[in-house]
């Protein structure tokens, strides 16, 4: 009987040795998070009042990053997304660091991996702004340009030379997160040598009457100097 209890016993009382060796893990893990959650919250807080500060809001009106919240069917403010966002960036590195306070060596290896894959997403995610922004201001320079050049589909090329410029931002970035690279690049190029060929047929099937006049009027142009011309020599 005793025998009997004995193998009963035994392994309870190996699992409740172990889970007392993993107890301080596990209250690690806790304080972490909880700690970290807060620190997050308080962060979160004193980065929009900033941002508030330095008119963010208004700077995303005109840049046109609030018009692509919308798209989104994101109604909140600007300075209010980019701190949630903020925040939810900090509490998933949060909860990575206390999961490594387990000291599992698979939760380790997880970690570890997490951590190493980081700088890829401040590049690509910094590389998704500043492109967005270079894509909007060229667009705009381009819009003004044909604009001033008296082009009849000014709006269209800038909207062109948009579509084009955030497809190779989309492409950069799914590259730099190592996202399937080969069908990213397969893709890119599919889709960038259709927009190019088909805004090459389109500005070309449009442009002939443009391009028809332009040849007329240096035609007239050159027939008026060459007479200017033969009355002088006369």
């Amino acid at each position: 009987m005793t025998d009997f209890l004995n193998l009963i016993l035994e392994p309870l009382q190996e699992l409740f040795l172990r889970f007392k060796a993993f107890l301080p893990n596990l209250l690690a893990m806790l304080v972490i998070v909880i700690a970290g959650i807060l620190l997050a919250r308080l962060l979160r807080a004193v980065f929009v009042r900033f941002l508030k500060a330095i008119n963010f809001d208004s700077w995303s009106d005109r840049m046109g990053m609030t018009t692509l919240l919308r798209k989104g069917d994101l109604w909140a403010k600007p300075a209010l997304a980019l701190g949630a966002i903020v925040f939810w960036a900090l509490v998933i590195v949060v909860l990575m660091t206390g999961l490594s306070a387990l000291k599992i060596s698979a939760i380790d290896q997880l970690v570890a991996q997490f951590f190493m894959y980081l700088p890829r997403v401040f590049s690509a995610v910094l590389i998704l702004i500043v492109g967005y922004v270079l894509a909007g201001f060229i667009s705009r320079a381009m819009l003004i340009a044909a604009v001033n050049s008296g082009f009849h589909y000014a709006k269209l090329l800038a909207e062109a030379i948009r579509l084009l410029l955030t497809v190779l931002i989309l492409a950069m970035v799914l590259e730099q997160l190592q996202v399937a690279p080969g069908i990213v690049l397969a893709a890119f190029s599919i889709i960038f040598g259709g927009i190019v060929a088909a805004l090459a047929i389109s500005f070309g099937v449009g442009g002939i009457e443009a391009a028809k006049r332009m040849i007329e009027r240096e035609t007239v142009e050159k027939r008026a100097n060459g007479a200017k011309d033969d009355i002088e020599h006369i």
